[in-house]
């Protein structure tokens, strides 16, 4: 399934879970991901099924291959060649055109400024919070013509700070470059909060208008957790506009 969200002014956001795929086991059902060891045949059913769920023509989604960075790649279609260049987030000005982001802990940033036509779609973990995925993201909207107080700001599924324990030196760490990532474990041990540090860099950006997933991929049975299970398939993000 795949909970989708839609203004006035013709943002749409959208978020999968794993369900109503055709992915097996360890993978099942809605795997999105192209290189978590799955059929790529199932994979490209997937991403049609869930495209096609959303109105979206599976042509015209742009994927990214993410390394954990905080390269942006503005787009105006779909990749030319079959080789995916590595970035972290993607932008464009083209009306239409869908961005999407695969996640499975990390948190999926969706960005939209519907009066300059322009969308942005990143893939925030703890090594691109750090490195300032988000900052890159905003910035090149804003190369675009776009404004941070219009944009409109949606994080996805992601582990909470609750469930994301790290070791106290890698904590302190983050927390030097984001200190609202700072957090501490259910079972009382250092943490890291990537959803929480990914709002704040938003807010001092300018980003007014935030909304964050409440669920917890570690602890939802209904979607993909790379720290639970290890092996395990991709959740995306969509980011388009009218």
């Amino acid at each position: 399934m795949i909970g989708r969200r839609d203004t006035e002014s013709g943002a749409h956001f959208a978020f999968t879970d794993r369900w109503g795929g055709v992915s097996a086991a360890p993978y099942e059902e809605l795997n999105l991901g192209g290189a978590v060891g799955d059929d790529p045949e199932a994979v490209r059913t997937n991403r049609e099924l869930a495209a096609k769920s959303l109105g979206l023509d599976p042509g015209r989604v742009v994927w990214m291959n993410q390394v954990h960075g905080n390269a942006v790649a503005e787009v105006d279609g779909p990749w030319a060649t079959r080789l995916t260049p590595e970035t972290d987030g993607l932008v464009t000005a083209t009306r239409g055109l869908a961005l999407a982001v695969l996640t499975a802990d990390c948190v999926p940033v969706l960005l939209a400024d519907p009066v300059a036509g322009v969308v942005a779609a990143a893939h925030a973990g703890r090594p691109g919070l750090v490195k300032g995925i988000v900052p890159a993201a905003v910035d090149a909207m804003e190369s675009l013509g776009a404004e941070p107080s219009r944009i409109v700001a949606r994080t996805g599924p992601a582990v909470c700070g609750r469930c994301y324990e790290v070791p106290a030196q890698l904590r302190a760490e983050v927390a030097e470059t984001e200190p609202a990532a700072h957090a501490e474990t259910s079972w009382g041990t250092p943490a890291v909060d990537v959803s929480a540090g990914v709002h704040a860099q938003l807010k001092r950006l300018g980003v007014r208008d935030r909304e964050q997933s409440p669920v917890c991929t570690r602890e939802s049975a209904d979607h993909f957790s790379y720290r639970r299970d290890r092996t395990t398939g991709r959740l995306a993000g969509y980011v388009w506009l009218d």
